[in-house]
């Protein structure tokens, strides 16, 4: 299969791909929402859910999209068009995913860059977090500069991705590991690491376990069309089960070590682990304020969790890209300067939700928390079932069996895997789409 479009357009080396995967896959789900999730829901009892759901769900969504990609050589809409002429929805829906998250992701990114701008200049962090977000230009001007920053990485293509993760992603660990260091440093910091630990059977409730659901598949950007099309760029010497299981393992840890750099400072200091988005930019930006070296520490770690959100923001828009060029035949440079622009204007109302359209609500969701909505909700489980289906049942998954085999290595663990996805992986996704439509349903009644 394939057009032989992007026969010249693959990555240089498997470090290199590894890391932009990785890259991709870590961002603001592991160093933004992964803590406020843990805190929420009793920290260790999530912990132990979510590692679950990796395994049985992570990994095996992963080499599905992984496998197809490389095999059909094509952007998420075309790769589904070739198994079955109905199938290219899947990959409507995870284009479309991409471009809408990426909407709103750069609103954050931008929030991000502004702390560490602060932080650079006056050694400190916004005055007030919800005034700063809630001004008529300013967060505009930086969801612009972020989205400005992965527009030309990607106008440089392949190799722009491929050396822009080579050298953020071990600057991502090193930096992590810094501010792990003073964190766990702090008196009191044992709690901390006790509740990202230690199960707290209280904690394991129907919420827990549906939140450590979705993260996986926000986390791993599985269904948003980044494997696919980073896939469909992998040579195919490599070996797909090793891949996907050193992607979600890079990702887990840095989840993992999020959790880590986070709690023991928030319980040294008495704050709510359980304060949910504002955790990194109310919560934190207090207990660097509070300690010794505290501006250092704090543009240390905005400048990771920059570097995580940059790497995730170019595979988001390298998706929509892939499918410009693949699908609508424009040219890379011409796609990438378009869909830049036109995921900047989508963000827009998103900067303005908490401040200009303060008071606008979409069925009695903010701007902002709507499309977020629509992504989470609507786009990514339905993308997961509809690919489910046409996988395992319209299309026979042997075929991506021999891809992932095309190594000469065996894949013994290949019936196991397709009962994953015909059976086990639509019911999980399944429980995800309903309680999701379920929490949708309370707040539109309000």
């Amino acid at each position: 299969m394939g057009n032989g479009m992007k026969t010249n357009n693959q990555w240089a080396s498997k470090l290199g791909f590894i890391m932009a995967t990785a890259g991709a896959a870590i961002g603001l789900g592991n160093l933004w929402k992964f803590p406020y999730l843990m805190g929420r829901n009793g920290g260790g009892a999530f912990l132990a859910v979510y590692l679950l759901f990796i395994c049985i769900l992570g990994v095996p969504v992963m080499m599905v999209e992984m496998s197809l990609g490389r095999k059909t050589r094509h952007d998420p809409v075309q790769a589904y068009g070739d198994i079955h002429p109905h199938a290219r929805i899947v990959g409507v829906f995870g284009v479309a995913a991409a471009f809408l998250i990426l909407s709103y992701y750069s609103v954050i990114g931008g929030w991000i860059l502004k702390y560490i701008v602060n932080y650079a200049t006056t050694l400190a962090a916004p005055a007030d977090f919800s005034e700063f977000i809630s001004r008529p230009v300013e967060p505009v001007f930086w969801h612009f500069l972020f989205l400005g920053v992965t527009t030309l990485i990607c106008y440089c293509g392949i190799s722009g991705i491929e050396r822009a993760s080579k050298a953020m992603m071990p600057l991502l660990f090193v930096l992590l590991i810094v501010v792990i260091v003073r964190s766990v440093t702090l008196p009191g910091a044992v709690e901390g690491l006790k509740f990202v630990f230690i199960p707290h059977a209280s904690a394991f409730t129907l919420s827990a376990v549906n939140a450590a659901l979705g993260q996986v598949f926000y986390s791993l950007s599985l269904c948003m069309g980044i494997t696919i099309t980073y896939g469909s760029y992998l040579s195919e010497k490599e070996n797909i089960p090793k891949s996907c299981l050193s992607v979600a393992g890079l990702d887990t840890l840095i989840a993992l070590m999020a959790g880590i750099a986070i709690f023991p400072a928030v319980f040294s200091f008495g704050l709510e682990p359980g304060q949910g988005p504002g955790l990194i930019f109310g919560t934190l930006p207090k207990v660097f304020s509070a300690i010794k070296g505290g501006p250092f520490f704090a543009l240390v770690f905005f400048a990771l969790v920059l570097f995580a959100a940059v790497t995730s923001a170019i595979a988001l828009l390298e998706v929509t890209i892939s499918f410009a060029v693949d699908t609508l035949r424009w040219s890379r440079k011409k796609a990438t300067v378009i869909l830049g622009l036109l995921c900047f204007l989508a963000g827009v109302p998103s900067a303005l939700s908490f401040g200009t359209l303060g008071q606008v609500t979409i069925l009695n969701y903010s701007v902002f928390d709507f499309v977020g909505m629509i992504t989470d909700n609507i786009l990514l489980p339905f993308g997961g079932i509809t690919m489910c289906y046409y996988i395992g049942w319209k299309w026979n998954p042997e075929y991506l069996v021999d891809e992932v085999e095309r190594d000469g290595i065996p894949f013994k663990l290949k019936k196991v895997w397709i009962f994953f996805i015909r059976f086990l992986t639509p019911i999980l996704v399944g429980v995800v789409t309903v309680t999701g439509f379920y929490s949708i349903y309370t707040i539109v009644r309000g």
